[in-house]
């Protein structure tokens, strides 16, 4: 880091360009935005108190520390719902009437508990950190606590587990995606609008789909500029973006802990050609009401 730069610009600094990435991080091995965001807290606490001139590389010490609370979250959940010798489900969303309207954080949770429920915590923490974070083996070693070769295994059998889970899921984003998909998310979350535009290919349009009854005609937008500066009145400040279960196609908006839309990205090499959003305003607003 800049040694220029006192601890607390440091802090500030890393908070900016690394937050984004961690709470997505720990959302794909909790399935709780909300955990997530705990988490996250909680490791920039222990970094605002740790010599921040010894480390060498602040994302790869953020993301170890990530994981490790992660683990420790999930073997403590895992212990809560299971008895030994047999997985039990993770409980259902609950619903006051069956006749009720399936919104859009039901499914999505839904899926993701089906995913989830499934690997062990080593398997979850080996399977999110190598395949849909690129993070090498070695290092997933050491946030682990086993060897090398175990975590490999780790990581294969939780891969097979969740294409099970997942029969038309093909592979996993690539790396490239993964880097656009990155990218497209900390602007959003620091509303940067030239550094969100430049991730979208000059070709760009977006269309965005509100839940409503009657439902409104689509709104669309074509080009960087006008792209960038429609998702940013939707999608900043206040609100948390994370990509969906186990690195999936869609992006997943939450405000004040909740999920409102869900956000689907086509990208073409290293740049994103053409963004869908479906929307549930209800429950943008019920959150701004809250605050209000």
């Amino acid at each position: 880091m800049n040694e220029s730069q006192s601890a607390g610009d440091q802090v500030a600094e890393a908070w900016r360009q690394h937050r984004p990435y961690l709470v997505n991080l720990a959302y794909q091995m909790l399935g709780d935005v909300g955990d997530a965001e705990d988490v996250v807290q909680e490791v920039f606490l222990r970094f605002s108190r740790a010599d921040v001139s010894e480390i060498e590389e602040v994302r790869g010490w953020l993301t170890v520390v990530a994981s490790r609370l992660c683990l420790d979250q999930v073997r403590s959940a895992r212990a809560r719902y299971e008895r030994p010798g047999e997985v039990q489900d993770l409980p259902a969303p609950q619903r006051s009437d069956p006749a009720d309207r399936v919104t859009l954080d039901d499914e999505i949770r839904t899926a993701l508990l089906e995913v989830l429920r499934r690997l062990s915590p080593a398997e979850r923490v080996a399977f999110v950190l190598h395949d849909v974070f690129g993070v090498p083996f070695d290092s997933i070693s050491e946030t682990v606590g086993r060897p090398v070769g175990t975590c490999r295994q780790l990581a294969r059998r939780a891969r097979a587990k969740f294409l099970a889970a997942q029969p038309k899921t093909n592979s996993v984003a690539s790396a490239e995606h993964q880097l656009v998909t990155d990218k497209f998310i900390t602007a959003c979350a620091n509303g940067d609008i030239t550094a969100l535009a430049a991730v979208l290919d000059p070709t760009v349009w977006g269309v965005g789909t509100i839940l409503a009854d009657p439902a409104p005609p689509p709104q669309i937008n074509h080009g960087p500029q006008a792209v960038a500066t429609n998702l940013l009145r939707y999608l900043w400040p206040g609100v948390t973006l994370v990509v969906g279960p186990a690195g999936g196609p869609a992006l997943l908006a939450f405000s004040g802990r909740r999920l409102f839309a869900v956000i689907v990205l086509t990208i073409r090499g290293s740049r994103v050609v053409k963004i869908e959003a479906i929307a549930d305003p209800s429950a943008r607003a019920g959150q701004v009401a809250e605050k209000a």
